[in-house]
């Protein structure tokens, strides 16, 4: 039998699977743009994002990385970043992380962030690509193709891209761009034509209802996990049209089909969990939120999404973005929230020390080897 506190100990060796992230920010950051990277907001005169629980956050626990003392003042803690340079400042982060493999979704800002390879370089690890569709589907618009060639061509476009090598699965941002309150059933060709035409007329983003459908239904074809957007997000989101439990009768149509990966899902944490409960293909992580929230309340997170979902459902994920800090603060906060609960559990007699310590691995790392068929040496 485990020894007390084993749960803890067990979290704290684990090397994490980090099932959804991006790179961080190429060459170094001024104050003004590590401002913005720091926030899902905007940047407003006379408010610093420091002044945030996820600055508070960085303040408290990334300081001392950078051999400041806790709660050290912003501008002490930007100087003695830039002081260190951004190669270092990043090995310092993701090595501290003790994140073994990185899942990158490279679809967003790729000319501001590293490729994955510089993840996996700085940290010692293993990094894979996650291919975002919206993009896919946007670069085939850039190249010029007739609206009755378009399913056609964004289907050929995103075969080759999957087949690039290191590529594990597909991701949607649906949630921003139409939100999920979409008619569930698969497009007809004609559907797709007429609306192929209609986006291809007045560009911009992909955001039409009918092509977001088959964008979905793609990926289902294509037989790869598929992560979906949902909950938290900038301020591009509607938060009411993210909500996953919009999507059960999508569910229904597309059981026995792919894992169907719900990415943040703050605060629909709980349908989240309610969908994994009851559909087989359905996985979810409250990745962003934890740094966001803090290592102070990410017990409270995990804990509601953990009232009702399998042990084999739940993932961890960063979704660090820009700042390698949100490598290390994503990954503090997920084995401190999910140590604490679990060893609660234990101390209450309403979990076994051997069971709560098996669970910890499945959600650190071994549920997302299984679901992206990852080789247990990694």
């Amino acid at each position: 039998m485990p020894p007390p506190g084993a749960v803890h100990e067990a979290l704290a060796a684990l090397p994490l699977v980090d099932h959804h992230c991006h790179g961080v920010a190429r060459g170094p950051l001024d104050a003004q743009e590590f401002a913005a990277w720091l926030t899902e907001g905007g940047t407003w005169p006379g408010i610093s994002p420091f002044d945030t629980p996820v600055g508070t956050a960085v303040r408290r626990h990334c300081a001392p990385l950078l051999d400041l003392p806790r709660h050290t003042p912003a501008g002490e803690y930007l100087a003695r970043r830039a002081e260190l340079g951004p190669d270092e400042t990043d090995r310092r982060f993701l090595t501290a992380a003790g994140t073994r493999v990185f899942c990158v979704d490279t679809g967003h800002a790729p000319q501001r962030l590293t490729a994955p390879a510089r993840l996996a370089g700085a940290a010692d690890a293993v990094a894979y690509e996650v291919v975002r569709l919206e993009s896919v589907a946007e670069a085939v618009a850039a190249g010029g193709v007739e609206a009755d060639e378009y399913a056609d061509v964004f289907r050929a476009a995103v075969l080759d891209a999957v087949r690039r090598p290191g590529v594990i699965g597909v991701k949607s941002v649906a949630a921003y761009r139409t939100g999920f309150a979409l008619d569930p059933a698969r497009p007809a060709d004609q559907e797709v034509t007429g609306a192929a035409r209609r986006w291809l007329a007045r560009g911009g983003r992909l955001d039409d209802p009918v092509l977001v459908r088959q964008l979905l239904w793609t990926a289902v074809d294509l037989g790869l996990p598929l992560q979906l957007h949902t909950g938290f997000g900038d301020n591009d989101l509607r938060m009411h049209r993210s909500d996953p439990a919009l999507l059960t009768d999508w569910l229904h149509l597309t059981s026995g089909t792919v894992p169907v990966l719900f990415l943040h899902c703050w605060p629909y944490q709980r349908q989240a969990a309610y969908l994994s409960a009851v559909f087989e293909q359905v996985y979810l992580d409250v990745g962003l939120t934890l740094h966001h929230v803090g290592p102070v309340r990410a017990r409270a997170v995990l804990e509601e999404a953990l009232e009702i979902t399998p042990y084999r459902k739940l993932l961890y994920s960063s979704d660090a973005c820009g700042l390698a800090e949100f490598h290390w603060l994503g990954a503090l906060a997920f084995r401190r929230g999910l140590g604490e609960l679990l060893q609660d559990r234990v101390d209450a007699d309403e979990m076994s020390p051997a069971d709560a310590v098996r669970f910890a691995r499945w959600a650190g790392a071994d549920n997302a080897r299984r679901v992206y068929r990852l080789s247990d040496d990694l």
